[in-house]
């Protein structure tokens, strides 16, 4: 089963809450709390998550969070901050338990790749066919220019259930703690909750990627790309702006 299968009714979901105002974050976890797995995350995982960021030295709530994702370690990372001038700090680190596809980024439907790059959470599921989901903006802008113009794909999600083709799935207790972390950083006024997946950490030993790269021409160049960003966020813990120019690559600011 693809794991956006209840994408229309998602993005139903997300239109409704714009329209009515509820996205401009004054009562966003209230309306969240209206869905039965919602409230029983909260009774289940928010006592975890206040004790996960008590020991990262940080207030629940955050006023904003980060999503890192890592491919080859399948691993996804829960960042946050408790004001808009302070650096993130590292509260989490969750096992993506099922993985499709190989490094490299998605650049048509069908070919069960995860994508890589710069997104943010487009869209909140509070009734997934996979216990609770949170909607990847792919394609973004850069997707669309390099990838397949007319059937680029879509309906990435982060989602529970450890089951995916093309997604990023975490086990139920993870991903209850990752959407109530978004959905209280929403809540908080957070409009774009980023989510950065890489193929995997690009530290020192990130030229194992080479020999992939051998395969398909240009992804050395895509990776180089991707690194700029992750070096930027590694020194400082801080976002950059992030662009894209007219070829598609990534600008950071």
């Amino acid at each position: 089963m693809k794991c956006g299968k209840r994408a229309v009714l998602t993005l139903f979901v997300l239109t409704a809450l714009c329209g009515r105002g509820i996205l401009s974050g004054d009562s966003f976890r209230r309306e969240q709390q209206r869905y039965a797995r919602v409230r029983q995350a909260s009774g289940q995982a928010q006592p975890r998550l206040e004790a996960l960021f008590r020991k990262a030295g940080l207030d629940y709530p955050a006023r904003e969070v980060l999503l890192r994702v890592f491919k080859l370690e399948g691993e996804l990372e829960l960042w946050a901050r408790n004001d808009k001038n302070s650096p993130f700090i590292l509260v989490q680190l969750y096992p993506v338990c099922a993985a499709s596809g190989t490094v490299g980024p998605k650049r048509r439907e069908g070919d069960l790749q995860v994508p890589e790059g710069f997104y943010f959470i487009s869209a909140f599921n509070p009734w997934s066919h996979f216990h609770l989901s949170l909607r990847v903006n792919y394609p973004n802008a850069a997707d669309r220019i390099l990838g397949d113009r007319r059937h680029p794909g879509g309906d990435i999600f982060i989602h529970g259930s450890c089951v995916t083709i093309g997604c990023l799935p975490l086990r139920d207790g993870p991903i209850e703690e990752v959407y109530l972390a978004a959905v209280d950083a929403r809540d908080a006024g957070q409009a774009h909750i980023p989510v950065h997946i890489f193929p995997c950490r690009l530290d020192g030993s990130w030229l194992r990627l080479e020999r992939e790269s051998w395969r398909r021409p240009g992804l050395m160049d895509f990776w180089r790309n991707l690194k700029e960003g992750y070096d930027l966020f590694d020194k400082t813990h801080r976002l950059p702006k992030v662009s894209v120019d007219h070829r598609g690559k990534y600008l950071f600011h």
